[in-house]
């Protein structure tokens, strides 16, 4: 009654009936349970009546049902699955970061964890620069009339931190591409120095409830692997398929399977019809060019442009949203970019924003999750663990990681007065994907007794010619 009560007047109220049950509902409901072929009550909760704290608590129960029951055991292996690979739970085990009640939502990178994230910027960097982009850096903070020109204090205002430096107000940058613009405007551009493809790794603060916050998932504070791409309208084909190339390499690299979404203009969106059109042409053109399945997704667009969205699908089929490609006729006119064209006169470039890894925080969690921590050789912080079975081999171990070392590889050695069971373990549990047993008999001949990660002793090989192997594997970045 007191539902039908608030109703807007003239509103239409609904019922839905399942055999004996009549319910005061919007509906629709299933036209019979017997579509249900398995179902399983999973969990309950409190929750106040319409979420008044001052009203009765009403008991929720939780359930999930499935048209099969193969698909439902597949769905709970999965949770199962998932709660083992929790990135939370394994970056505190392998001490990659730790997420503390100081400072919630900005993640504290420990040394192995650096690593981890320093290794895929270097691969970052690597396939940037072989990609003809060039690397900037912005300020962290920029005043009230750079985001009042860029948009962002209209549309973006309630995601940004704010402060006053000198009386001016000034906001803690949530977006890398309004500096972007103003690097841009330094100097003059002719159509000649077109496409300029410009790659920031900016780090972006955007203020996250604290109910939304998870892990490396959702955090307010990251790392956006960002660039700009300002080019001539007749260059936006090449330039799309060349960053869908990009991401496509970098996801195959990890074992990532995706799919592509072209997401259109939202409600609170800025600029005419028209540029709105030209830009969801062009990115459908490209993608048909590219014989690129894609479904679309009406109204997801950012406030400034349409976007491709890349969904990743990880080792227990689970989708995330990373890579995005998003075109943009309305920034280049709000902050009058120019370029001398062929025919001596000025002309407004057409403009690119994308990610790879979109967040490299959010995408270090996802890629915990999906290798359970046992990441590849290239990616591992820790590559080789020396494990001496006795005190007169502990020279020798230091010795093998100096020269491990020298060669550019990432190796430590266990000198803990244990047993070598428990050195052998520590290492299986720390996700070590090669460890090395070396005793008296090894420190005589040169060699080393070989562990790998997930099978076991492979038996003893020649020191130089393990060395080479795992160099071999991290150089290549092959899969392990």
């Amino acid at each position: 009654m007191e539902l039908i009560r608030d109703l807007p007047e003239g509103e239409e109220i609904s019922f839905y009936k399942q055999g004996a049950f009549t319910d005061l509902c919007r509906g629709p409901h299933l036209p019979s349970t017997g579509k249900i072929k398995a179902f399983k009550l999973v969990s309950i909760a409190g929750a106040y009546w319409r979420g008044d704290e001052k009203k009765k608590m009403l008991t929720r129960i939780y359930g999930t049902a499935f048209a099969k029951k193969e698909e439902m055991d597949e769905y709970f292996q999965m949770l199962e699955e998932a709660k083992k690979r929790d990135h939370v739970k394994l970056g505190r085990e392998m001490k990659l970061f730790a997420l503390l009640n100081e400072g919630k939502g900005f993640p504290f990178f420990l040394p192995s964890g650096m690593i981890l994230k320093n290794t895929l910027i270097d691969y970052w960097r690597q396939i940037h620069r072989r990609e003809g982009y060039v690397e900037v850096q912005t300020p962290i903070i920029l005043n009230r009339s750079l985001w009042e020109t860029s948009g962002h204090w209209d549309h973006y205002k309630d995601n940004m931190y704010t402060t006053k430096i000198d009386g001016e107000d000034c906001a803690v940058k949530p977006m890398n591409c309004p500096g972007g613009m103003l690097t841009y405007k330094l100097f003059p551009h002719s159509y000649k120095d077109l496409p300029i493809r410009m790659g920031e790794l900016g780090l972006v603060h955007r203020h996250e409830k604290s109910g939304q916050l998870h892990g490396l998932m959702r955090v307010r504070c990251f790392t956006q692997d960002d660039a700009h791409i300002f080019m001539l309208p007749e260059q936006i084909t090449e330039e799309i398929k060349g960053v869908v190339r990009i991401i496509d390499e970098v996801y195959s690299l990890f074992g990532f399977k995706y799919h592509v979404e072209l997401s259109t203009r939202p409600d609170n969106s800025m600029g005419s019809d028209e540029d709105w059109e030209a830009a969801t042409s062009a990115l459908k053109a490209a993608l048909d060019e590219l014989k690129l399945p894609y479904t679309v997704n009406e109204g997801d667009g950012a406030f400034y442009g349409p976007k491709i969205d890349f969904h990743l699908e990880d080792s227990i089929k689970r989708t995330w949203q990373c890579g995005t490609i998003q075109l943009d006729f309305q920034m280049p006119q709000r902050f009058d970019l120019e370029y001398v064209g062929e025919d001596g006169m000025k002309h407004r470039p057409i403009m690119i924003h994308r990610v790879v890894f979109g967040s490299i925080e959010r995408f270090i969690g996802i890629l915990i999750e999906h290798f359970a921590g046992k990441f590849p050789v290239w990616l591992s912080p820790e590559q080789v663990r020396v494990l001496p079975v006795t005190d007169r081999a502990a020279g020798y171990a230091e010795e093998l990681v100096k020269e491990m070392n020298a060669m550019g590889l990432r190796a430590s050695a266990d000198l803990r007065k244990e047993k070598i069971g428990r050195k052998i373990l520590d290492a299986e549990l720390e996700k070590v994907p090669y460890k090395l047993v070396v005793g008296d008999k090894e420190m005589e001949s040169g060699t080393v007794s070989v562990r790998r990660r997930g099978e076991g002793d492979i038996g003893e090989m020649e020191k130089d010619k393990f060395f080479a192997l795992v160099k071999e594997e991290s150089d290549t970045k092959k899969a392990f």
